[in-house]
């Protein structure tokens, strides 16, 4: 007998179909000589501090230094500290269960550094020493499982990448686990979670956020010109921008009285436009979010769903290019699509035999290839999965279109000394744009000027006759606020914002964090209260700026240093660095933030002393999210958030000596709606709502 362990459920049961495993066992499938289980994602995590008989948070505890580390089941967070999880435990189990009556593993967990590390984190901590393989394939369709089945690999062949996935997990947890609680120490024991990636990210948004608010907008004007030649309208505008209004009208005047311009400069050039290459994860994100207003989370959730489905292949890539022998395949996918609408049309625009090649790059591809579909036909999708999945198949047909060809013309007209200028564009063979029919893409473009339009021949010397003019009043525009594609991309390219231009050169290519982990460290800042959704944009909380004013200036802020980590990382998956070198680095780099953030001062707010309403013996514990009676006996407490909106200390006071708080507005519903009440306070100390009428 042969164990199969895999990532999900889901999957399990697609490789036991294919398998003829299909007796039905309580958590396992078994038949034609495998068993196969799973697990149901980390179950096996590093312990936490207390697991090495640390308690509380304590300055002369810090930095911590786990040697080993201790690996447990995962654990859920309850009132009185951590707790195993009970499905965890039930499930590792079935698992030794499962190992126990096979004579060896294949490994079926997702194919990237964090399936690696989920296998191996059970295989040790059940202490197994059985020989293993590994499963490695990119879709669960039944050719690429088949095929996989056929190429076994030996499990040793991926050590690199479990050590790397190793030395990740064990730098998060030391940076992790003595920032935050130095952090929270330096302030008086009310929480602060930092973090490698989460801290950097939140520096971003705060940093936007800053220059956003700071920004002095100031006006000024141009001036535009209106002409006719040859039956055709079109616009010139000032190169020359004015600061006063009424400089600006008397040369408005005087071109007014003037009435012609003369062609200076006459420029026309052919631009190609290259195809775009596929989607990694974070490219889809950022169009998902530009385009559908998804979150990172919700496009990683469900393309995640899709794979699981066997619509698109593995969705945590970091490659926009497939390798030599995946190109025969393209093909059939493209007939797959031409069976349906609204692809039909756009393939119409396709030459078969005549395919772009430009997505082949076996140097380029990573772990994974950049994201397609596959060859089983879609069905029974919801609405976000049928715009992702259309997003994918439609970036497919695009990638293999050949280039868009523009004939791209400027001219420089003058009036007295005062210079204008002329832009416009031509599609001469619409190539890639032909799919969807987008011809220009001004949310992209650098240029914002530049229209789509056939002009007239022009050359120099030519005079042009202005039919009107116009003054036009601008405002310089602050930095916009981030977006989640926004972000995205910043976390991509931290490396570009590094000030030493030799450094930045090591690591223009290196960003904050992985594909597959930047929308979790999004979600974090949010459950942290660190950021807020407004509209599309990401807005630092007060909280958030707060953190950030404390650490802006330390190594646990630092793009540099995470940037760097990534490519030390990626050197250990490859061999070319010793992990244990990796990890002395890290304790010297954790103990001088622990040292760094211990040194800190934090105002606190000014909190009222209390009394606990329901027992009238102890002040009131006041917390960023709770309010308790420090008597286990008494055990009142209160959540400071309800229905969306944080309780401020004066409705806390409100609330506790005259039983109700002043009046809460945009309160939020279970069903999304928004409401204005007071909280009041009962007889039995539990809170309800008081609305004006009542009052």
């Amino acid at each position: 007998m042969k164990a199969i362990i895999t990532e999900k459920p889901s999957v399990a049961r697609e490789i036991a179909q294919l398998l003829g495993a299909h007796e039905k066992k309580d958590g396992y499938l078994s038949g034609n000589g495998y068993c196969v289980t799973w697990a149901l994602g980390h179950l096996i995590a590093l312990g936490m501090p207390e697991d090495y008989g640390i308690r509380g948070f304590n300055k002369a505890s810090l930095p911590i230094f786990p040697k080993p580390f201790i690996l447990t089941p995962k654990k859920l967070k309850k009132t009185k500290g951590y707790e195993p999880d009970p499905s965890a435990l039930k499930q590792l189990n079935t698992i030794q269960q499962v190992i126990s009556q096979c004579s060896s593993i294949i490994v079926a967990t997702d194919a990237g550094r964090e399936g690696e590390l989920i296998f191996r984190y059970i295989y040790h901590y059940l202490q197994c020493n059985k020989p293993f393989e590994r499963l490695w394939i990119s879709s669960l369709t039944e050719k690429a499982i088949q095929d996989g089945f056929k190429n076994l690999q030996p499990g040793d062949t991926f050590d690199g990448l479990y050590q790397a996935a190793k030395a990740r997990s064990e730098a998060d947890w030391l940076v992790g686990i003595n920032a935050t609680q130095a952090l929270t120490i330096a302030g008086n024991q009310d929480v602060y979670s930092l973090g490698r990636v989460q801290t950097p990210t939140l520096a971003l948004i705060c940093q936007r956020f800053l220059q956003h608010q700071n920004f002095t907008k100031q006006k000024y004007f141009q001036i535009q010109l209106s002409h006719r030649k040859e039956y055709t309208d079109f616009t010139s505008l000032s190169l020359l921008q004015w600061e006063e209004k009424k400089q600006a009208e008397q040369i408005q005047k005087i071109i007014e009285r003037e009435g012609r311009a003369i062609v200076e400069d006459v420029s026309v050039k052919t631009v190609q436009e290259q195809s775009p290459l596929l989607f990694d994860l974070t490219e889809l994100q950022k169009e998902a979010n530009r385009k559908l207003g998804l979150s990172a989370d919700e496009v990683l959730q469900t393309a995640q769903s899709l794979y699981e489905k066997q619509f698109i292949t593995y969705p945590r890539t970091g490659s926009k290019y497939i390798p030599e022998d995946v190109w025969p395949d393209i093909p059939e996918l493209v007939r797959i699509l031409n069976q349906t609408e609204p692809f039909k049309t756009a393939i119409t625009h396709l030459k078969f035999g005549n395919f772009n090649k430009r997505i082949v790059n076996d140097v380029k591809v990573t772990d994974h290839h950049g994201l397609l579909i596959t060859s089983k036909t879609p069905s029974a999708l919801i609405a976000t999965e049928k715009a992702i999945y259309d997003m994918i198949a439609y970036r497919l047909l695009e990638s293999i279109s050949h280039t868009c060809t523009k004939q791209v013309t400027q001219i420089q007209i003058k009036v007295h000394h005062y210079e204008f200028q002329v832009k416009c564009s031509k599609i001469l063979n619409q190539g890639w744009r032909a799919i969807k029919g987008i011809l220009s893409d001004n949310e992209n473009s650098n240029n914002k000027d530049e229209v789509l339009t056939e002009l007239p021949e022009f050359k120099t010397g030519d005079e042009l006759k202005i039919s009107k003019t116009e003054l036009l009043e601008k405002t310089t525009q602050p930095p916009k606020l981030y977006t989640e594609a926004d972000l995205l991309s910043a976390m991509e390219n931290a490396g570009r914002s590094i000030e030493n231009k030799e450094e930045q050169k090591a690591l223009s290519n290196i960003g904050i964090g992985t594909p597959a982990t930047r929308a979790s460290i999004i979600e974090t800042l949010l459950s942290r209260n660190y950021i807020t959704r407004k509209s599309k944009s990401l807005h630092p909380t007060d909280k958030g700026l707060q953190v950030y004013n404390l650490v802006k200036d330390k190594k646990i802020a630092n793009v540099q240093m995470t940037a760097e980590w990534e490519i030390a990382l990626d050197r250990i998956e490859k061999g070319e660095l010793n992990k244990d070198q990796f990890m002395n680095d890290t304790q010297a780099y954790t103990a001088e933030i622990t040292s760094e953030l211990l040194s800190l001062h934090i105002p606190q707010e000014n909190i009222p002393q209390l009394k606990c309403p329901k027992c009238q013996q102890h002040h009131l514990i006041i917390k960023e999210k709770i309010v308790k009676c420090p008597d286990e006996q008494c055990s009142w407490i209160l959540f400071r958030t309800i229905c969306g909106i944080q309780l401020s200390i004066k409705d806390l006071t409100l609330l506790l000596t005259q039983n109700k708080t002043s009046l809460i507005k945009n309160m939020k519903s279970k069903n999304g709606k928004k409401f204005d009440a007071y909280i009041v306070l009962k007889e039995d100390f539990s809170t309800t709502f008081g609305f004006r009428k009542n009052f």
